[in-house]
């Protein structure tokens, strides 16, 4: 199994972008789903998780209110909505898949993403 998210690129304090993670090769609705991301010199931290079911999500509390995950089962797909950018958010954010049924965990790429106030 694989998963991808296209690139970010250079953004705008106080606007907008949606992120897209698509999956291939495994069981894609026994996974749990998240965005994660990592800032140079700090450890990666949980943005936003989303379960298995769709039904429950959780928020770093630095984004809470601003940023929205939710999945498409039917695309394989799952997307982090990113309003209210803030020069904080810079960061590589990467995507994840895992299982709490199976032995499966993926990771993207990673994409960077520059917030400039």
């Amino acid at each position: 199994g694989q998963i991808g998210e296209p690139g970010g690129g250079l953004l705008q304090a106080g606007g907008s972008v949606r992120f897209s993670c698509a999956a291939s090769g495994f069981n894609f609705s026994s996974y749990a789903l998240s965005w994660e991301r990592q800032e140079p010199g700090k450890e990666r931290e949980l943005v936003a998780g989303i379960t298995t079911s769709g039904e429950s999500t959780e928020y770093a509390p630095s984004v809470n209110g601003r940023f929205t995950i939710y999945r498409d089962d039917v695309k394989r797909t799952w997307y982090l909505q990113m309003n209210s950018l803030k020069p904080e958010d810079t960061a590589v954010y990467c995507c994840n898949a895992v299982s709490p049924y199976e032995d499966g965990d993926y990771w993207g790429r990673g994409t960077q993403v520059i917030v400039s106030s």
